[in-house]
């Protein structure tokens, strides 16, 4: 993972480079997709590092090279005395747990508000009553739900299409509520379509990019749910960490609101398709079936908003990002994956 660093004069809080040294920050869902990247990033610049995770969605493989050098925890955020005890001598609270996809949460709205709603406000009183210094808490481009403004811009939010997306933000709800309540320190992150690395490709609820390249290798159609003509902005999984570790540091003005995290490009599930295909090295061409309730049209973030308060910008071009994947799924023999789909916090919207 490349050092970017933070732009001069943003952080006020020591989190840039060497400013984690000795620091015990916590990981919430760290053995998911985004999670696990996220401790390998905080491990990297000296942090002592907290994961916790239930490993209902993530998986402990995610983490197996990082065991030596962090305190695991295994324990589920909808126990109260789970996250007390996690957020015990934290200084920053990096909050990416959750039950994601939008399809999951039409089959099981109850346990999708149970872990993202339920379980967020614990993590957020537990840091409460700890004095952790900041939360970074994952939220998710659903919130702009049946708007149809491009590019998505904070403020502009829709209603939501799905109980995900209600969740995510009922989320931001509360960070808000927790921030004005008692002065905490909150920065939530809507993710677009993240994807990279580690990624789980199997499962009825595993994010896009992995499926494609699970069926391109094991020389299958992958499914399209609609015409294709959808389009989505994703975002490699190094810049959503980036993004992390600028919340971190960014200074205490840009509190108290989400921003939108991706990599700035639109791109439709159909050209995708074609994208993973060459990568791979040909396949056969996509098969369609009918179209998912709950998934939005169109999405494609403005960044102006994280740029200026979080000095944010995404690194890492899709081409590049869809080859990076490649090398990954290559090496894991993608066609036989044994994990499960990671968690929404891997997939981000």
């Amino acid at each position: 993972m490349s050092d970017r660093g933070h732009a001069p004069g943003r952080s006020s809080l020591g989190a840039e480079k060497d400013g984690y040294r000795g620091r015990l920050v916590l990981v919430t869902g760290a053995a998911g997709f985004i999670g696990s990247h996220l401790v390998d990033a905080l491990v990297e610049r000296g942090a002592r590092v907290r994961a916790l995770d239930n490993l209902a969605t993530g998986s402990k493989e995610n983490l197996s090279h990082r065991m030596g050098e962090i305190e695991y925890m295994e324990g589920d955020i909808r126990t109260m005395e789970t996250c007390r005890r996690a957020c015990e001598g934290a200084f920053f609270v990096f909050h990416q747990a959750a039950l994601g996809s939008v399809p999951r949460s039409f089959a099981d709205p109850a346990t999708t508000f149970g872990v993202n709603v339920a379980g967020t406000a614990n993590v957020f009183a537990a840091a409460r009553d700890a004095k952790v210094r900041r939360v970074i808490y994952a939220s998710s481009s659903s919130v702009y739900g049946d708007s149809e403004k491009l590019p998505k811009r904070e403020g502009e939010e829709g209603k939501p299409i799905s109980p995900y997306a209600l969740s995510k933000a009922m989320d931001e709800d509360l960070a808000a509520i927790f921030g004005r309540c008692y002065g905490m320190e909150l920065i939530g992150l809507r993710y677009f379509n993240v994807y990279g690395p580690r990624q789980d490709p199997d499962g009825p609820y595993a994010a896009v990019i992995p499926r494609f390249f699970k069926a391109y290798f094991a020389g299958e159609a992958p499914v399209i749910y609609g015409d294709g003509e959808q389009s989505r902005d994703f975002t490699f999984v190094e810049d959503a960490v980036e993004a992390n570790l600028l919340a971190a540091g960014a200074l205490p003005a840009a509190c108290g609101r989400a921003y939108n995290v991706a990599g700035g490009r639109r791109i439709t599930v159909n050209e995708l398709a074609s994208l993973v295909r060459e990568a791979v090295g040909g396949g056969p061409d996509p098969r369609h079936e009918a179209p998912r309730p709950g998934d939005v049209r169109h999405s494609l973030a403005d960044l102006s908003l994280c740029a200026r308060e979080l000095a944010y910008a995404p690194a890492v071009e899709l081409a590049e990002g869809i080859a990076r994947s490649r090398r990954h799924y290559d090496e894991v023999s993608v066609s036989s994956h044994p994990r499960r789909v990671a968690p929404e916090s891997a997939s981000g919207g």
